[in-house]
Formats: C-alpha cells, structure tokens, sequence
C-alpha cells in the first residue's frame, strides 16, 4: 500500500462533521408526506404511459428483500429477522402481484437498463427463490443487453455455487457486505464473517467475470479505533475491490432498535473516526483509487470512475450510478421510488404492504409531488452531487429564471466555502475544487431550502 498523504486536513475534516442529507433525492425523503396515497402514484404511472418522451427513457428497478437470519447491530435499515425461510416465498408472491399492478398501467413492454436487489439480505433467497423473483421480472420488463444488473450480498450466505447461478441470472455486479474485517469489531456488532471467506467470495466471482465487485465498510463502529482500522483498510487494499463504499456510522438508538445493543463507551471518539476517514482516503488514493464522490472510490477503469471523468454521472436512492437519470420502480416493503416529477414510499411492515395489495392497490404510504421550486432546486443539486459543476445559463434556459436573483441568498451564503477553497465561482457558474469535492454535500446544502435548522439536519449522517 503505498503511503499518501490525506488531501485535506483533519481541522477542516473537524469541522465539516456535521450532519446533512445524502443527495439520493431532493426534497429529501424526509419531506414525504402522507397525502401522498396510491391514487397519485397511480396517476403517475398513467402520465409516464402517455408520455412518449418518457416512454422512450428506461426504467431502473429496485427490488427490496427485507429478511435476515440474523440482527446486525449497527443495522439502520428496514429488515426483518426471521429463522423462516418460507415467509420469502409468501413475499414474492405479493412482489409479483405488486408487479402486475404496475404493468396493467405501463405494459409490459418496458425498458429497463438498472436492477439493483438491497435489503436486509437479497441472499436470504434460495436459488430457486432468485430464480424465479428474476423469471418473473424478466416477463414483465424487457431487460436492455448491457444493463447494470447488481445484487447485495452477506457473505455468509454465498458459495461459489450461488456466484454461479447469479451469473446465470443476468446480474453482472455485486456488493459485498464487509464493514470491518478485523474479529472484536465483527463480534461488537454481531456480524462475524472471517477476512479469508470475503478473499476467496471475491476471487471465486473474479473467476465469473462479474463487470465490478463493491465492498461497503464503515467506520466509527463500538471496538474500532484508528489502529484496527488501518489493518482492515490493508487488506481492503490487498484486496482491491473494483469499487469501495465507506460509510460513517450514526449511532442513533431512539430511532433504531438494534442499535440500542452497542454500548456508546464502546464507540470511538470523534477524533478517533476523523483519523480513521483521514487514513481510509489516504490509503484508497494511494492504492490508487479514483475519489468519486461523498463515500465512493472506483479503480480507474471501473465504469463509476469512467463516468465521473466524462462527465457522466448520476445520483438515485442507490447512490452514484452510469445510467441516465431515469425513472425508478421501486418494489417490495419500504421502497423509495420516482416516476416524473413524483417520488413515493411504500408500507413500512410487512402487514400493511400485503394489505394494500390484498385489496388491489399500490402499497404507497407516502410521498411527494414536485413544485417548481423543488426541480429547479433539484438540478442544482444534483449538478453539485454528480458533476462538481453548476453552469448558469443551462439552468437559466431550462426554468427561465435569472440565477444570481433567484439563488441570491445561496450566492451570499456560498462565500464561506469559496474563502476556504473549496468553491469557485465566475461569470459561468459554480465549480467545485478538488479539494470541496470531499465536502461536496456541504456544497449542495446551501442550496437546500429545507434545511433551515440544526434540529433539521439532526435527522441526517454526517456529511463526511
């Protein structure tokens, strides 16, 4: 591993610790609201169908598989523990019924060019279970050749003989669930995998030509500390990922459950995890990683860092992505999706969503119809997320408003980051440096209407 030198300073990490949204949507999910109900959704859907300029755009699909077999403590997302394997079949029978409400709407004629399953455990599944979640899929979309096909994965839970058949599914990417290799880590948070199994899943799915291998780690977890982590972070190196996700723990036990089982005496200090943040992107840097953005790292000729280079970047509720800015379809318990300038949530528990569709209609909870304020606001945004770059006129012919009036407060308050070097702005736009491209979120939320507390931003990660 060849020793780098962190390209920011801890004293600026410091200080842009703070929480702040992730940038998946904008309004954030956490502006939903309830009377936001299956109608609208419905109605949605319809608009798409009739649209054809929408029509000729692909859809991206999330597949929400919400069982584990077993508690992670540090886990945030919505799951379900469960010793019974046969509640998955009753689940894909209700996915397929979900399914079919859609395509009675849009038909089963359309396009789509992303598939990404997350969960909980995608691989709770058995193979016959994925199997016929991906037949069924297949018979009611029509999959693009050269989609970006991917599928999370606990490693306990694959062999080489399950690389194989999801090989023979159609995914072409997968994500390993690590988050620390090192064993006092693993046990604190009741997730224990062995470093040697993720080495020879990795090599095994090498073997398959699988087009790129993530893993996800993160750091701030109860038992770590900057020396342990250093060790996790070598053979991360050693094993040399195609892309890398480093998330930051957020300790947050009245909202989640299982997180009330970490011991905060347990965690690491504050300096402790920027040291750990300062060593990681020192270490991927110099291992040769290319910075995509937020908590994203890609080899150089992954397809991800291709993107970043030409330009071509894209955000949604999955994060940085290749394709297009497309609506998604997003299916299964809890699942966040967007169809034109809408976005939508579906039932939380398992009894809810299966009684929406008991009585044939859309699971959607909750959601949001977009203002003009929100798109305009939303191309910023994601010009800052995904290109580091706001040029002027395009949002100007785009909206038809005069940007330095219509964000005049933002341009004021933006004079921070611009001292610090971490924003330049000309006549043209907004161009992020090198150096904001690590705070990048701090840009983008100078632009966000929403955020007009620290109560507000309580709700969020930290930004780095």
């Amino acid at each position: 591993m060849n020793t780098v030198v962190c390209p920011v300073s801890d004293d600026l990490l410091s200080q842009y610790d703070v929480s702040g949204p992730r940038y998946t949507s904008y309004p954030t999910a956490d502006r939903f609201v309830e009377a936001f109900v299956d109608v609208d959704y419905a109605q949605a859907l319809t608009q798409r169908r009739s649209g054809p300029a929408a029509m000729a755009l692909p859809l991206s699909l999330y597949v929400h598989i919400p069982f584990c077999k077993s508690l992670c403590y540090y886990c945030a997302c919505n799951k379900i523990i469960t010793k019974h394997p046969e509640k998955a079949s009753e689940y894909l029978r209700y996915l397929t019924r979900e399914v079919e409400l859609h395509t009675a709407l849009i038909g089963t004629d359309q396009t789509v060019s992303q598939l990404h399953l997350g969960g909980g455990s995608p691989t709770f599944l058995t193979d016959d279970e994925l199997r016929s979640l991906m037949t069924m899929l297949k018979r009611n979309f029509s999959f693009a050749p050269g989609g970006e096909y991917s599928i999370e994965i606990d490693p306990r839970t694959v062999d080489e003989r399950r690389l194989d058949t999801l090989a023979e599914l159609g995914f072409n990417r997968l994500s390993f669930g690590v988050q620390d290799f090192d064993l006092a880590v693993q046990k604190a948070v009741h997730r224990v995998q062995p470093a040697e199994q993720v080495f020879y899943l990795v090599a095994a799915a090498r073997a398959r030509r699988f087009e790129s291998i993530n893993l996800d780690l993160i750091y701030g977890l109860p038992q770590q500390s900057p020396e342990s982590f250093d060790r996790t972070l070598k053979q991360v190196v050693e094993l040399k990922p195609d892309r890398i996700a480093l998330y930051a723990y957020a300790h947050l036990p009245e909202r989640f459950k299982p997180q009330r089982r970490i011991h905060s005496a347990d965690l690491p200090s504050g300096g402790a995890k920027i040291s750990m943040l300062s060593h990681s992107l020192a270490a991927f840097l110099g291992a040769g990683y290319v910075y995509v953005g937020m908590d994203h790292f890609a080899l150089p000729d992954d397809a991800l860092a291709v993107a970043k280079r030409q330009g071509r970047l894209h955000r949604n509720f999955q994060g940085y992505s290749t394709h297009p800015d497309c609506d998604l379809i997003a299916l299964g318990v809890s699942s966040i999706g967007r169809i034109g300038a809408t976005y939508s949530q579906n039932a939380k528990t398992l009894e809810d969503y299966y009684d929406a569709l008991d009585h044939g209609i859309f699971p959607v909870v909750r959601g949001l119809a977009l203002t003009r304020d929100d798109l305009v606001r939303r191309a910023v945004i994601m010009a800052i997320m995904c290109q580091g770059n706001v040029v002027f006129e395009s949002i100007e012919l785009a909206f038809l408003i005069e940007f330095r009036n219509y964000f005049a407060n933002e341009l004021d308050a933006i004079g921070v980051l611009i001292d610090q070097g971490l924003v330049n702005i000309d006549d043209t736009g907004i161009q992020v440096t090198d150096r904001g491209w690590f705070f990048v979120r701090a840009v983008a939320m100078v632009f966000d209407r929403n955020l007009q507390t620290d109560r507000t931003r309580a709700r969020f990660s930290k930004i780095i």
